[in-house]
């Protein structure tokens, strides 16, 4: 009897697909059909004769097995995580996985959203039923064969065995599978014998990356498509009163030019043609209201942290009563700026609209909510509109409003050709959707040396933080407790930004505590362990956070920081912080340069619950410390009579590959469900630092960006 014991295969490719199934159990899918018998590896995969598994899993005749990832992948790692779960369950070896982008499928698929450090989180059950459903299928379709009970078989890396030793590779009997019943029970198996998850695992698309082959929406073209580049308002309030695209028109290789909106896009053989046609363009806009600039916006945030018109997201006890009965009170404001998203690839997105139907294809991370979105726009049904997938290059978060794909769309229509628009980096930057600015203002009250009362009031450009954020540290452990929120309504766009509001309420908070700890002339990390210490057996259910883990990796990060015994020249500053469901402790030490300081390390300790891929999870951490670093240190924006004073890097400022900090990452050891990670390391580093840079300079921070507000040794605030 012949073993079609599985080969090893390259998992290289970019393959368009229609998205498969979803969600846990696989019923109502059949086992792939076998492919061509003569076929081996290396293999083209778009030249076999697959059929759906199910709508995660292809497994051929001889024995290869493709996976279907479901989620956006961002960089963020979830193409290899996310059938890392299936092939776990499935056991089979990853070296002989072949991993593809899964299209939007709204029908099969779950959440296909790439935001909110999710995607795992959500994935973690039903994508192991899903590889433990089909497994078992295995199974019984081979017991059948040889007619024995199914509960005396047992797999290993693809292979199916009997207590007679007889084997079968998975691809001997897919056919015989495909006819039986989908069981509705699994057993999944222990993390103790997991042999893929916990294992690192290089980024499957990692060697069409570095040589540089087609993966992302920058990449993807079709004959007969037009590239266009769009015209935009050049401030926000501004509207068009006409133009003239005559020179436009006369450049060679310009196809079209289409006004939509308040827009003009010019349609051309290529980009640089494009571009170029769009510069050429003759515009005159006008405005129906004063334009709004940055100083205008500080004095009204100011002013609502000044008056009475709050929503209050959460108030326990009466803070009012601990603030009069204080014997002391400590009040400070933390202030940041709008901020771009500044993606490496800059916005694009491919549209094809006909009377049939409407094809989009792209970098995306809200697929079904972009179809949903456009399906109105156009005033098709759903159905019509088909989303696929690129790999993006970036997104933390701009990527989640498809207005893009939306101009893509509505192009395509007007001009009746497929076409893809392509931002530069002036229109990345000038016509984006951006972190708001935000001030918070934070008041304690103190008695007999103890923190009795605790108010946080936030002042926000556009949307105020989310309701669950007031849930979070220092919520329960303080028993008069009081968030409230206020904003203002701009005509500037504003959105999620990697991490959104806790990006900058954890530099708050953390500074605040460091900064209240000195005042009280206590331990800065005792404060905070016994703060926790009131949180431990709470019935509250709207707390969010567990005291427990967050007391644990402060405690670890003090152990390995070597917390207080830094060699002399190095200042340590401390935070730790909750958010998208992981705890993190980090520990910034700075050095003075010149009198400058200057971050060299980031010891950072993190409880995620399971890791999946560890070499991917170090990744996420490292990017989100330098990330969080570098915007603290340097991220500023600003407007001026509604227009982006900044449109690229010869005045933007980023974090240098120089002023990187190494990053030491610790995981703490956990048999609990994987929790989110793409986030959750930005929003402690800031405060590490300004409490580092505090203990180097003497210099208290509360206003980002650092390197704007530390030309003083005079406190700011």
């Amino acid at each position: 009897m012949k073993n079609n014991i599985l080969p090893s295969v390259s998992r290289r490719s970019f393959i368009r697909t229609s998205a498969l199934a979803g969600g846990g159990m696989l019923i109502g899918f059949n086992l792939f059909q076998a492919c061509k018998p003569e076929a081996a590896p290396p293999v083209d995969i778009a030249q076999l004769n697959f059929n759906d598994f199910n709508a995660f899993i292809k497994i051929a005749d001889n024995g290869m097995v493709t996976i279907f990832s479901p989620n956006p992948e961002i960089g963020q790692g979830v193409k290899t995580s996310m059938p890392m779960l299936i092939a776990e369950e499935l056991d089979v070896s990853w070296d002989n996985v072949h991993v593809v982008q899964g299209a939007l499928d709204t029908k099969n698929f779950t959440r296909q959203v790439a935001g909110g450090s999710q995607s795992l989180r959500h994935g973690w059950e039903p994508l192991r039923q899903t590889g433990a459903t089909a497994r078992q299928m295995l199974i019984n379709a081979a017991a059948t064969k040889w007619g024995v009970d199914a509960s005396t078989c047992k797999t290993e890396n693809g292979v199916i065995s009997n207590a007679n030793g007889d084997k079968l590779g998975y691809g001997d009997v897919v056919k015989e599978a495909a006819a039986l019943e989908v069981p509705e029970n699994v057993s999944l198996k222990d993390p103790k014998d997991f042999k893929i998850i916990g294992k690192d695992a290089s980024n499957v698309d990692i060697d069409e990356i570095i040589t540089g082959k087609p993966l992302f929406g920058l990449d993807y073209k079709e004959e007969g498509m037009m590239y266009a580049v769009v015209l935009r308002p050049p401030s926000f309030g501004k509207k068009l009163a006409d133009f003239d695209a005559t020179e436009t028109k006369a450049i060679a290789g310009v196809h079209d030019v289409v006004k939509f909106g308040d827009k003009v896009a010019v349609l051309a053989k290529d980009t640089w043609t494009a571009m170029k046609g769009k510069k050429a363009l003759k515009a005159n806009w006008t405005s129906d209201s004063k334009l709004e600039s940055t100083e205008e916006h500080d004095k009204i945030l100011t002013g609502l942290l000044n008056g009475k018109e709050f929503n209050t997201l959460r108030e326990d006890g009466d803070v009012k009563k601990a603030f009069t009965a204080a014997d002391q009170v400590i009040e400070r404001t933390y202030e940041s700026p709008f901020l771009p998203h500044n993606c490496m690839e800059p916005m694009n997105f491919f549209a094809d609209v006909t009377a049939e139907k409407v094809r989009l294809v792209g970098p995306i991370q809200t697929p079904a909510g972009t179809a949903r979105r456009v399906a109105e726009l156009l005033e098709r049904k759903p159905e019509d509109v088909s989303v696929e997938m690129t790999r993006m290059g970036g997104g933390f978060g701009r990527r989640l409003y498809g207005d893009f794909a939306l101009e893509a769309a509505e192009i395509s229509k007007l001009a009746q050709k497929p076409i893809k628009v392509v931002y530069s980096r002036e229109d990345d930057m000038g016509a984006g959707i951006y972190r708001p600015a935000i001030k918070y203002r934070i008041s304690a009250s103190i008695k007999d040396g103890k923190i009795t009362g605790y108010h946080l009031k936030e002042a926000s450009i556009n949307s105020n933080m989310y309701g669950l954020i007031p849930n979070f540290f220092p919520a329960g452990a303080v028993e008069n407790y009081k968030v409230d929120v206020a904003s203002y309504d701009s005509k500037i766009t504003t959105g999620a930004w990697r991490a959104p509001y806790t990006n900058f309420l954890s530099f708050a908070e953390q500074s605040f505590f460091d900064e209240v700890a000195e005042i009280l002339e206590i331990d800065r990390i005792k404060l905070r362990l016994d703060l926790l210490q009131k949180v431990k057996g709470t019935t509250d259910e709207r707390i969010q956070y567990s005291p427990e883990r967050l007391e644990n990796v402060i405690k670890v990060a003090v152990d390995k920081s070597g917390w207080g015994k830094a060699k002399e020249g190095v200042y340590q500053g401390f935070s730790a912080y909750y958010c998208h469901n992981t705890h993190v402790a980090e520990v910034a030490e700075v050095v003075l340069e010149n009198d400058n300081p200057v971050v060299k390390k980031v010891i950072c300790v993190v409880d995620c619950g399971i890791v999946v891929n560890p070499l991917g999870a170090k990744n996420q951490i490292e990017g989100g410390v330098i990330d969080g670093v570098g915007h603290a240190m340097y991220g500023d924006f600003s407007f001026k009579d509604g227009e982006p004073q900044d449109k690229n890097f010869n005045t933007y400022r980023l974090i240098r590959m120089n002023e990187t900090p190494v990053v030491e990452t610790h995981f703490i050891e956990s048999d609990i469900a994987p929790t989110g990670l793409g986030e959750p390391t930005l929003p402690p580093a800031g405060a590490a630092v300004a409490n580092a840079i505090k203990a180097a300079k003497g210099i208290r921070l509360y206003k980002q960006p650092f390197i704007k507000h530390m030309k003083t040794k005079v406190p700011l605030g």
